[in-house]
């Protein structure tokens, strides 16, 4: 087959028709990116799915496009992070069946893997919206939403929170508290109250990520393969009813699934998560916790650690309940993860945490012998 000029653009012009793979994000920067490979004679494609060692992409053909098959072991190396997932761009030897590269990620959704092995897991790339799906069906849980929220604004995406099955909280006035609840902790992202089997707060959806290419992610019996039916239009995915004692459902998504949208832009469907580990987070908890943040700017030490220190703001705040003590707890919490996960993976790191680790227990001798001295 010919290949596509790299000249193209995805939005035409009156004397350029559309690249076949417009619809799917392609642009003029890919096409930049892509040039060298094009000279080696290879085709762009999309990865519209991965499973066990091979992939799904669409590559041009003509004007259109078309779903082929390819090997993926030929970047399945020993770094976690260059495994092909869904939304990556490749390069692609169509003639042999493989994909011979990856063209590199602006955006990646990246966690630790839950097997507490150090190691990264891509959970989608090259997205530009990433929907944190909450149900509505059992107990609102604020902090997994802000650690939904911590990866997702350290991937590099706009993170958007779905309260789903709107429909089973009858009281409007409840569900106002919800939204309000939600958007506390999440400062700088939209917040919508969305009901798959009314159809309320779709179309609201659909607008916010028309264009782009959005990831759905959330627990099992969150709702998201529901929500991603509704927001394509069609019954694309296979969905099961959750177990009445916990609200929690099945696997029905077993794999990462990239969907084309009516509106423009694509979406992809993911497996729910049990574990949500952060990795290399420290931009995305200070984006959760925005109000933290600012607070910490005006600390008397720059090196505040927020546990005692004088002229601390932010325990300012709690004392005088501007901040709420969950939400120092949670902001507390992420950061001791997010240090752990990088020590693990750090040497220097972690002989920098020992120091301090045997510098506050020094502290806390000379503290203890100061009061024992005291009471004698």
């Amino acid at each position: 087959m010919s290949f596509p000029s790299t000249s193209f653009l995805s939005h035409p012009t009156a004397s350029t028709p559309p690249h076949p793979l417009a619809a799917y994000g392609w642009d003029a920067d890919w096409a930049a990116a892509f040039a060298p490979h094009a000279a080696r004679g290879l085709t762009p494609g999309r990865v519209v799915r991965v499973d066990r060692g091979r992939c799904d992409l669409v590559v041009p053909d003509g004007d259109t496009v078309r779903t082929v098959h390819a090997d993926t072991g030929l970047v399945t190396t020993g770094d976690p992070q260059r495994i092909m997932c869904t939304g990556d761009w490749a390069a692609t030897d169509l003639a042999q069946g493989f994909v011979r590269t990856l063209l590199p990620r602006r955006t990646a959704f990246v966690r630790s893997t839950s097997s507490k092995r150090s190691e990264a897991q891509i959970l989608a790339a090259n997205v530009t919206h990433a929907v944190i799906a909450v149900s509505l069906a059992v107990e609102l849980d604020l902090g997994r939403v802000e650690r939904f929220l911590t990866l997702a604004w350290e991937s590099g995406a706009t993170p958007l929170v779905v309260l789903t099955k709107a429909d089973l909280v009858d009281d409007p006035v409840v569900l106002g508290h919800l939204l309000d609840d939600t958007a506390v902790v999440a400062p700088g992202a939209q917040v919508l109250a969305v009901s798959s089997a009314t159809g309320e707060g779709v179309d609201v959806l659909a607008a916010a990520l028309a264009g782009g290419t959005a990831v759905i992610l959330g627990q099992s019996g969150a709702g998201k393969s529901t929500l991603a039916n509704a927001v394509v239009g069609v019954d694309v995915q296979d969905v099961h009813a959750t177990r009445d004692s916990d609200g929690k459902g099945r696997h029905t998504t077993t794999t990462r699934n990239l969907l084309t949208m009516p509106g423009g832009g694509v979406l992809i469907d993911t497996p729910g998560l049990r574990g949500v580990g952060l990795w290399d987070a420290d931009g995305g908890v200070a984006r959760t916790f925005a109000e933290i943040d600012e607070l910490a700017r005006g600390c008397r030490f720059h090196d505040c650690a927020h546990t005692g220190e004088p002229g601390c703001a932010v325990l300012a705040a709690l004392d005088s309940g501007d901040l709420p003590e969950r939400r120092l707890d949670s902001y507390r919490k992420l950061i001791r993860e997010n240090e752990w996960i990088a020590a693990r993976t750090d040497a220097r790191l972690r002989a920098e945490i020992r120091r301090d680790w045997k510098r506050k227990q020094a502290v806390g001798r000379h503290m203890a012998e100061r009061k024992r001295g005291g009471a004698r």
